[in-house]
């Protein structure tokens, strides 16, 4: 039976889905919830599946629910005040993301007969929707309030972006096509820029150097990369 792969456009849940569909057929699922930064990712994720194309990878599920309501206009993830460069990770937590994104995507799942999905959580993520804890009990709500067995599990919950970066071009993943970025904006012809001033940014690029891979990310301000 398939997999389910909650995709972000970011390079864990890419190499994640990569690594899930050499061993089976997997269902792309994306959730939009209203943030700034999701044009950006819905068109890296077309020209990251123009570039990755595997028989076991069905077509991206793009999914809705929208969140403007709850968030207040000041969040920084409603405004698109993305935390700077140098600020700490747990500067862009998101109440309740992880909530959001898992329930629309077990709906999904639930409907489509799947019976399995999976998250690109990572190693020392702080946020209490990030824990395992979490993940089992959202499982649990999810299979009896469907009637429809789920379980979701986070392969990379034990590893560093690093590591995942290293396994992702081994794999032959297009890590160019991924999106790390809370600024970047859909423009031109070309894949959308990073900003190179947000802490996503900082924690991309200090993952490739950590892996030893030359990071070919086309950063718009380089100010803190070189």
């Amino acid at each position: 039976m398939p997999t389910g792969v909650l995709l972000s456009g970011g390079l864990d849940s890419a190499v994640l889905l990569a690594e899930e569909a050499a061993c089976d057929e997997v269902q792309p699922i994306y959730v939009s919830v209203g943030f700034p930064w999701e044009a950006a990712e819905r068109e890296a994720l077309r020209l990251f599946f123009d570039a990755f194309t595997r028989p076991t990878i069905r077509p991206l599920a793009a999914l809705t629910v929208d969140m403007t309501d709850v968030y207040p206009a000041v969040h920084w993830a409603r405004a698109g005040q993305a935390p700077a460069y140098h600020t700490p990770d747990e500067d862009v937590y998101i109440p309740g993301r992880n909530v959001v994104l898992l329930g629309k995507a077990g709906v999904f799942c639930a409907m489509a007969g799947l019976d399995r999905l999976v998250i690109g959580t990572l190693d020392h993520n702080p946020f209490p929707d990030a824990t395992s804890a979490f993940r089992e009990a959202m499982a649990r709500a999810l299979s009896l309030g469907l009637a429809h067995p789920l379980t979701i599990a986070a392969p990379y919950a034990g590893t560093g972006k690093a590591e995942v970066i290293a396994r992702g071009e081994r794999a032959g993943v297009p890590l160019a096509f991924t999106l790390s970025c809370m600024n970047a904006r859909v423009g031109g012809s070309g894949f959308p820029r990073h900003c190179g001033i947000c802490s996503k940014c900082r924690e991309r690029h200090e993952a490739f150097v950590m892996a030893g891979v030359t990071d070919t990310t086309d950063y718009a301000d380089r100010t803190f990369i070189d």
